[in-house]
């Protein structure tokens, strides 16, 4: 017996995909819903507070995970995924990265604090004992990983597009391989350096910033990762790649913020 959805889809006459309806959208909020609860318990020592925090984000992983199956599925299988569809997935990624945007409050905090400093810390910046970390020692050494990454996924965009299915292989490949690096240096850093988060202004600031920048080279790892799985099974072809192509342009901007990072609080904030 034909479905009534099947029906509809054979006679449509426009390039829009129509989802059907999902249960993912109520399950990841009752999950992201579970981990604002649980995180809050926790920190306020609640009994069962980080049983509660676990539960919903193993589920939020779980949903994500079975949610872009899905959208692999309607991509790669069912073809939902036209060239108008591609583009209106395309400005949804570029407004979600206009959106990150918002790092910007961290290098506010960081100018308030460092271009008017109070009698607190002793009017003057860096805070007197605290010894800055050297910008051209790992932090130089990160910032010329970084660029070479963007190289190299740039490299891998334009293999996929040519069709070079080697080179596209071997470029992201690098790209994650020289993620790693930046991570385990940054991490390095963390352990080498004299602060910490507790330590004042500088140390709050510094930490938050460069963090949620690692954060977010966690998050853009992830997803080359992923794009790498997803080549090597022949799911990214030369006509529907936006997979990669949203992954490759959020590893751009982490790119570029990084060089404001270096600038602004590495190099200009230590001198």
């Amino acid at each position: 017996m034909i479905h009534l959805s099947q029906i509809s889809k054979s006679m449509q006459r426009h390039p829009f995909h129509l989802v059907d309806p999902s249960p993912w959208p109520f399950v990841a909020s009752l999950s992201a819903l579970s981990c604002a609860i649980g995180g809050v318990m926790y920190m306020h020592a609640y009994i069962n507070g980080s049983l509660v925090f676990l539960s919903g984000f193993v589920m939020l992983l779980t949903t994500m995970f079975v949610w872009w199956r899905d959208v692999i599925r309607e991509s790669m299988f069912e073809g939902h995924h036209t060239g108008i569809v591609q583009r209106g997935l395309r400005y949804g990624v570029i407004l979600f990265i206009v959106s990150e945007v918002f790092f910007f409050a961290f290098f506010w905090a960081f100018f308030h604090s460092s271009l008017a400093p109070t009698v607190e810390i002793g009017l003057t910046w860096p805070p007197k004992g605290i010894h800055v970390l050297n910008p051209w020692e790992i932090p130089f050494l990160n910032t010329l990983i970084l660029l070479l990454s963007g190289c190299t996924v740039t490299w891998c965009h334009h293999a996929i597009v040519a069709n070079f299915r080697n080179q596209a292989i071997l470029s992201l490949f690098l790209t994650i391989l020289l993620a790693i690096i930046f991570t385990s240096l940054q991490v390095y850093e963390y352990r080498m350096a004299d602060f910490r988060l507790s330590d004042g202004i500088y140390g709050s600031t510094f930490y938050m910033a460069t963090g949620f920048h690692g954060f977010h080279v966690l998050i853009g790892t992830i997803s080359l990762f992923i794009c790498l799985l997803r080549l090597l099974r022949y799911q990214l072809t030369q006509e529907h790649h936006f997979g990669f192509e949203s992954a490759a342009w959020y590893w751009h901007f982490v790119d570029v913020v990084w060089l404001f990072l270096f600038v602004s609080i590495y190099w200009w904030g230590g001198a």
